[in-house]
């Protein structure tokens, strides 16, 4: 019973603690003046994905065998698979809740009752411009290649494969230079930031509050999530799961949790190109500094449960590419994206059988 409060308490801690992030990451945004986008693709994914790329870089440096060191592979992996599934699915589900609340409120107001199918809009509208596909697009297309390379090395064996790890944080510096240079993406407006937590008085806090209140947050989300994660693994064999099905199924989503938890906030209040942005700048780190450090200090070999997860990974990209260059991103489209994460569940019963 212990675990299941536990869980709960994490779960809350990691939700407010979020909260707190998100407003410290974009006042922290203004004051090293980066466009709007890069405070969820650079600053807000770098600090959230930071419990994953440690528990990677413990794994792989202090491992005392080979097993223990391919936890580090595994979270390397879980990452990217929840982020392109549960992650934006999460999101499109939290957008099409954001507009059918909208919608039932202007009916509330006027009295009258929809009677034709286009009142309901909620789940057909585009998310955003096309200008705003293209840039969403952009970031897949930078990830889909990485990752490829980084299944395709998992199924090979020779003398340098570990160097290469060295080309995952030269890509990722490319991605992140080019997103600090991005500038505000077109958009030419600044939007009105919530008051600083710490300062809730202050017009403009002061950069030491701001920078207080990234650190401590972060602080508790590590701390949070890795408890989280803990409490998984003691709570799935009293569920009657293996540890193997645990590792793979839960984990992932609860290490992506504090990006899954922006995206939430970032959606309720009204940022969803903040929300995506986090989650597609996650997807970044995600497929180049955990894949570099298990390129460089393990075998970096996939069995059919890791391949099987790279698959489902790229079908899934595959996927929300199309529909962004289509420019047919809608909640309900980008809410499917979770229905491969399912695919990925069901495919592993017979793989762990």
């Amino acid at each position: 019973m212990i675990h299941f409060v536990l869980l709960i308490v994490c779960a809350v801690a990691i939700y407010l603690s979020c909260e707190w992030f998100v407003n410290a990451v974009e006042w922290l945004g203004r004051r090293l003046n980066v466009g709007k986008m890069a405070v969820g693709t650079i600053l807000a994914a770098f600090g959230t994905a930071l419990p994953e790329s440690v528990v990677t870089l413990v794994a792989v440096t202090t491992g005392a065998t080979d097993e223990a060191k391919n936890i580090g592979v595994g979270a390397a992996m879980g990452g990217p698979l929840a982020l392109a599934t549960v992650a934006y699915g999460v999101t499109g589900a939290m957008l099409l809740l954001k507009r059918r609340k909208e919608r039932n409120a202007v009916f509330a107001e006027t009295g009258m009752a929809p009677t034709d199918p286009a009142d309901y809009p909620e789940a057909e509208e585009a998310l955003g411009s096309a200008t705003d596909m293209k840039r969403l697009a952009k970031d897949q297309k930078w990830f889909l290649p990485i990752f490829v390379v980084k299944v395709a090395l998992g199924l090979v064996a020779f003398a340098f494969k570990p160097a290469l790890g060295l080309l995952f944080f030269a890509a990722y510096a490319v991605y992140f230079w080019r997103e600090i240079r991005g500038g505000d993406d077109g958009d030419g407006e600044e939007d009105e930031l919530e008051p600083l937590k710490f300062q809730p008085r202050a017009a403009s806090p002061a950069t030491w509050a701001v920078a207080a209140q990234t650190l401590l947050t972060l602080v508790v989300i590590f701390f949070a999530s890795q408890l989280f994660v803990k409490q998984l693994d003691a709570i799935g064999p009293m569920l009657g799961l293996s540890a193997a099905v645990t590792a793979l199924l839960l984990s992932p989503i609860a290490t992506e949790l504090p990006e899954i938890m922006n995206a939430v906030i970032w959606v309720r209040q009204g940022k969803t190109k903040l929300a995506l942005a986090n989650i597609s700048g996650a997807m970044m780190i995600q497929a180049t500094v955990p894949s570099g450090l298990g390129l460089l200090f393990t075998k970096w070999h996939f069995d059919t449960a890791l391949l099987w997860s790279g698959l489902i990974t790229m079908a899934a990209i595959v996927y929300l590419l199309l529909t962004m260059r289509a420019r047919r991103l809608t909640p309900a489209r980008l809410a499917t994206a979770a229905g491969f994460y399912v695919v990925f569940a069901l495919g592993l019963i017979p793989i762990l059988s």
